[in-house]
C-alpha cells in the first residue's frame, strides 16, 4: 500500500479554522482537516469549544453534566469471520476454538450472570458471515438448523429477552436491508463501525482492510443508510490511526453527519484509536496517539453538533479521562462487570466505582443508560418494535429514558401487543365528503429526515433529443415496438419519452394500433372493492399522504370482522375480487395478513383476494422471521389468489430513497413478485411518476418489468400512476413537482403499451388519478383496461386527487362509449366475467 499523508496546516489555517468553529459557522473538509492537526495551544482552545457544544446539548436533552455508559455482558457468538483485517485478533480460525459458536446454553449463561448482577445490555459481537469461508461454521449451523449466522443470531437474541431480560444490541457487520428488517423485532439497537471511508485502505494490497469484503466503505455507507430507512437505532464510528489521512479521517466524518441528517437514526457515534497487537499484521505500526484522539473528538463534536451523542472506549485512553470528556464525549460506552472486552482483552474495562469517581473529578455526573439510547426510548415508534417495548419499559425511566439503575432485568414473553382497532374507520366514507383531518401528519417535520439531504440527491438531467432519433424512434414503434427496449435504441426511447406536438399524436397513434392488433377492441374492468385495512404507518415513504401515526385523528385500524363485512358488502353488490392493502403497522400481529384472508374466504368463499403490496410482504415475512417464500406459501395456504405489484414506484435506487426513505430496494421488490410468481401468485405492475423521476429511470423501470417477465410470465398487466401531489409530503417540502403533466401522460401510458408490447398484454390506465377525460384520452392511446369500480379508494384521495372514490359499472362503460369502444366485464386475472 502506498504511504499517503497530508500536507501540514499551517499554524495560519488552524487559528482560521478555530474562528469559524468558535462563532458556530460551518466547516469545509479543509478546515476539518486543520482542526485535526491542533496542538497545545490550540488543541486547549478546539476542546473549549467542542466543550461547549456538548453542554448545550446536554442541557437541551434535560441532562446538564451528565455522561452516560451502558452495563453490559459482553457475548461473541462466534470468533469466525470471512474478513481479514490486518489488526484484529477477535477474528480467529476454527483449530483455535472449541466450537464454531456459542451453544444458546452458553450464550444464556453469560446473560443470566449479567442479569443477577444488574447489566442490562447483551452485546452480541460476532464475524461476518462466517459460514461464507470456513466449512466448520456451516457445518455447526446445519446441524443445528439454522440457514445462517444471522438466523441463530435472531434466535439467541429472542432467547436472551424470554430468559433473562436483557436488551440484545447486535453487531453482526454488513446488513442488507432486508436482513435489518428481520433482525429490528428482536433488537433495540445494533451497530456496525464505519472505521473509514478511505477505498484505498481497502483496496490497495498491505491495506488494513485489504481481503476483507465486508470493509469495503461504499458497502458499509449502504448499511448505515439501510439501517435509516429501516428505522434502526444504530451506533457507528471511526477507527483513528489505521493509515488514514486527516482529509479521509474528515471524510469519513461528513458521511456520518450526512446519514444521520437524512434518516436521524445514529444514536451514538465511536471515535477509537488503534492499539496494535502481538500476532497481527499491523503489530509493528504505532499506536494512534492520545492527543491526536483528542483533537478528533472535538472536530467530530463541532461537525456533529450538540445533540450527537459521542464516545470513546474508556479501556483504551490510558486514564486521559479528563483529556476525552473535555474534548466533548458524552458517553464511555458499554462497560462489563462480568465479561472482558474480547475485542481487546488485553486492556480490561475501569471499574464502574472508578469510572465514576474519574467522571465526577472532570465536573461530570455518570449516569447508567440503557442500549438504545435515551431520545429513542422516549420516541417509541417507529424505532422499537412492539415486542421489545415491555422489555425496554421495564427498565428505562420513562421521564428520562435512562436506566433505571436499581431495575433488575427479567426474562418477558417476546410477543405481540394486544390488538387496538378502531379510529376513523369511516375515512373510506368521510374522504368524499368531510375530507382529511389536515394536510399532513402530525410528525412531519421530523419522520422524513433532513430536507435539506433529500433535496440534494434530486438529479433531473435536461432531456437532449434529436430530431433523427425521434423520426427513428417512431419508426421502430410501428415495425418493432418492444426492441425500443434494447440498449442499443435507448437514444430512441429517450426521444419517445420527449415526443410532442405531431410527433406526440403519432406516438399515440401507434401505440393505439399496436394495442388493437394486441388485445383487440374491448375495453376491460372489473368489479371489485379497495379495503384498507389500517393506515398506521411509520415507514416515511416521502410521497404518501395515506400513512398516520397512531395518534394521528384520521388514524384507523379495522378488525377482522369489519373487512369481512365489507367483501360481504361487496359481494352483494357484484364484485368478484378485492383488493386489500394498508400502511406497515407495527402492531399488527404476525398473523394478521393470513388472518384477514381467512376472514374473508370465511365469509365470502367466492371472493378473489388480490392482496398486500411487496412491501407489507417482505416485512411481514421479516417479522416472523422466515424466508418470502415460506410466507407467501402461507398466505396461499390461507386463501390468497394475486398479489398488487403495488410498492414499485419507481424500480431505480437513486430516485427511490429520495422518494420513499424506508420501503424496499428494488432489488427485493423484484425478489418478492419473482417468487411470488415462481409459487403460481400473479400479479399486477406499477410504475408511479412525475415527482422526482425523470425518463431515463422510466426506461430502466421499464426493462426490469420486461426482464421479470421474460423470467416468470406473472404479470397480469400494468398500470401506470400518475404522482398525486396535494398532500403528498415531499411535494409539501418544495422538492417534487406538482405530478406529471399532460403530455408526460399520454406519452408514459403509450410508451407503456410500445415498451411491453409481446410481454404484458393488458395496460391500465387510473380513473382515480386521471378522470374521466383524462381516461379516455389514456384509452385512445394504447390502453385498453379501466382498473375496477373500487367502490372505496382512499390512498388517492388522502393525497388530494379529486376524481372521487367510486365508479359505478354504468360509468365505467360510459368512459368506455366516450372512447368509441366496446366494453367487457372481466375476472382479475382478465378472464371473461358475467354480464
Amino acid at each position: 500500500m502506498v504511504d499517503r499523508s497530508d500536507p501540514a496546516p499551517t499554524e495560519a489555517s488552524v487559528r482560521r479554522a478555530l474562528g469559524r468553529a468558535a462563532s458556530g459557522r460551518a466547516l469545509d473538509v479543509a478546515e476539518a482537516s486543520a482542526l485535526l492537526a491542533a496542538r497545545a495551544p490550540t488543541l486547549d482552545e478546539l476542546l473549549g469549544i467542542a466543550g461547549e457544544i456538548r453542554d448545550a446539548g446536554l442541557r437541551e436533552a434535560g441532562r446538564p453534566g451528565v455522561v452516560t455508559f451502558s452495563k453490559k455482558v459482553f457475548i461473541p457468538l462466534t470468533r469466525l469471520c470471512r474478513d481479514r483485517c490486518h489488526y484484529c485478533t477477535f477474528a480467529t480460525v476454527p483449530h483455535r476454538l472449541p466450537a464454531a459458536y456459542l451453544e444458546k446454553d452458553e450464550v444464556l449463561a453469560i446473560a443470566r450472570e449479567g442479569a443477577a448482577q444488574g447489566c442490562k445490555e447483551a452485546l452480541f459481537t460476532l464475524g461476518d458471515r462466517p459460514e461464507e469461508r470456513w466449512p466448520a461454521a456451516r457445518r455447526w449451523l446445519d446441524e443445528r438448523g439454522y440457514d445462517s449466522t444471522l438466523d441463530y443470531l435472531r434466535a439467541c437474541a429472542v432467547a436472551v429477552l424470554e430468559e433473562t431480560g436483557l436488551l440484545p444490541h447486535l453487531n453482526p457487520g454488513v446488513l442488507s436491508w432486508s436482513e435489518l428488517q428481520r433482525l429490528k423485532p428482536v433488537a433495540p439497537s445494533m451497530g456496525m463501525m464505519l472505521e473509514t471511508t478511505a477505498t484505498r485502505l481497502w483496496s490497495e494490497p498491505g491495506g488494513p482492510h485489504h481481503g476483507s469484503p465486508d470493509k469495503e466503505p461504499a458497502v458499509r455507507l449502504r448499511v448505515l443508510d439501510d439501517a435509516g430507512r429501516v428505522g434502526v437505532p444504530f451506533t457507528t464510528g471511526l477507527l483513528i490511526g489505521i493509515g488514514e489521512t486527516l482529509a479521509e479521517r474528515v471524510d469519513a466524518l461528513f458521511a456520518i453527519r450526512r446519514a444521520h441528517r437524512e434518516y436521524g437514526h445514529l444514536q451514538e457515534v465511536i471515535v477509537q484509536n488503534f492499539r496494535a497487537k502481538p500476532d497481527t499484521a499491523m503489530r509493528g505500526m504505532p499506536d494512534a496517539e492520545l492527543h491526536d484522539l483528542a483533537a478528533t473528538v472535538a472536530v467530530a463534536r463541532v461537525l456533529l453538533g450538540p445533540k450527537a451523542r459521542i464516545q470513546a472506549p474508556p479501556n483504551l485512553i490510558e486514564g486521559e479521562y479528563d483529556l476525552l470528556l473535555r474534548a466533548g464525549i458524552d458517553d464511555w460506552g458499554g462497560v462489563s462487570p462480568v465479561t472482558p472486552d474480547h475485542v481487546n482483552p488485553e486492556r480490561p474495562w475501569p471499574q464502574l466505582d472508578e469510572l465514576a469517581r474519574r467522571t465526577g473529578q472532570a465536573g461530570f455526573t455518570l449516569r447508567e443508560r440503557l442500549t438504545v439510547y435515551p431520545e429513542y426510548v422516549r420516541a417509541g415508534d417507529p424505532w422499537l418494535d412492539p415486542r421489545l417495548l415491555p422489555h425496554v419499559t421495564a427498565l428505562a425511566d420513562p421521564e428520562t429514558g435512562l436506566a433505571v439503575e436499581a431495575a433488575r432485568p427479567v426474562g418477558r414473553p417476546w410477543q405481540e401487543p394486544e390488538e387496538v382497532f378502531g379510529g376513523r374507520t369511516d375515512l373510506h366514507l368521510t374522504i368524499d365528503t368531510t375530507g382529511r383531518t389536515g394536510d399532513r401528519r402530525g410528525d412531519f417535520d421530523d419522520v422524513y429526515g433532513d430536507w435539506s439531504e433529500v433535496a440534494a440527491k434530486v438529479v433531473v438531467p435536461v432531456a437532449v433529443a434529436s430530431d433523427p432519433d425521434l423520426r427513428a424512434g417512431l419508426r421502430l414503434a410501428a415495425d418493432d415496438p418492444a426492441a425500443l427496449l434494447e440498449p442499443a435504441h435507448e437514444a430512441k426511447a429517450l426521444a419517445l419519452f420527449g415526443a410532442d406536438g405531431p410527433a406526440l399524436e403519432e406516438l399515440c397513434r401507434i401505440a393505439d394500433d399496436v394495442r388493437r392488433d394486441a388485445v383487440g377492441d374491448d375495453v376491460t374492468y372489473v368489479v371489485n372493492r379497495n379495503i384498507n385495512f389500517t393506515n398506521v404507518c411509520y415507514v416515511g415513504c416521502r410521497f404518501c399522504a395515506f400513512a398516520q401515526r397512531e395518534s394521528d385523528a384520521d388514524a384507523f385500524r379495522l378488525s377482522l370482522e369489519q373487512v369481512a363485512d365489507r367483501a360481504e358488502e361487496a359481494w352483494v353488490a357484484g364484485a368478484t375480487e378485492v383488493c386489500l392493502q394498508g400502511g406497515i403497522d407495527p402492531k399488527l400481529p404476525v398473523t394478521g395478513y393470513a388472518d384477514i384472508v381467512r376472514a374473508i374466504k370465511a365469509r365470502v368463499p367466492g371472493m378473489h383476494v388480490h392482496a398486500f403490496s411487496p412491501m407489507e410482504i417482505v416485512t411481514a415475512a421479516a417479522k416472523a422471521g422466515v424466508p418470502v417464500k415460506e410466507w407467501l406459501l402461507q398466505l396461499r395456504e390461507a386463501g390468497l389468489d394475486t398479489i398488487p405489484g403495488t410498492a414499485a414506484e419507481i424500480l431505480d435506487d437513486e430516485v427511490r430513497w429520495v422518494l420513499t426513505k424506508g420501503k424496499l430496494p428494488a432489488a427485493a421488490w423484484v425478489d418478492v413478485v419473482g417468487t411470488a410468481h415462481e409459487l403460481d401468485i400473479r400479479s399486477s405492475s406499477t410504475m408511479m411518476y412525475g415527482h422526482v423521476d425523470h425518463p431515463g429511470q422510466w426506461l430502466a423501470h421499464f426493462r426490469v418489468l420486461a426482464g421479470l417477465q421474460d423470467r416468470t410470465g406473472g404479470f397480469t398487466e400494468f398500470v401506470a400512476l400518475p404522482f398525486v401531489h396535494t398532500n403528498a409530503p415531499i411535494y409539501l417540502a418544495g422538492i417534487a413537482r406538482p405530478g406529471p403533466t399532460w403530455r408526460e401522460n399520454r406519452v408514459v401510458h403509450a410508451m407503456a403499451r410500445l415498451l411491453l408490447h409481446g410481454r404484458i398484454a393488458n395496460i391500465q390506465c387510473s380513473w382515480v388519478k386521471l378522470g374521466d377525460a383524462g381516461t379516455v384520452a389514456m384509452l385512445q392511446g394504447g390502453c385498453n383496461d379501466l382498473g375496477g369500480t373500487l367502490m372505496e379508494e382512499t390512498i388517492s384521495r388522502m393525497a388530494g386527487s379529486g376524481n372521487g372514490s367510486a365508479r359505478t359499472e354504468e360509468q365505467l362503460r360510459g368512459i368506455a362509449a366516450a372512447a368509441g369502444r366496446p366494453v367487457r366485464k372481466r375476472t382479475t386475472a382478465y378472464g371473461h366475467a358475467g354480464a
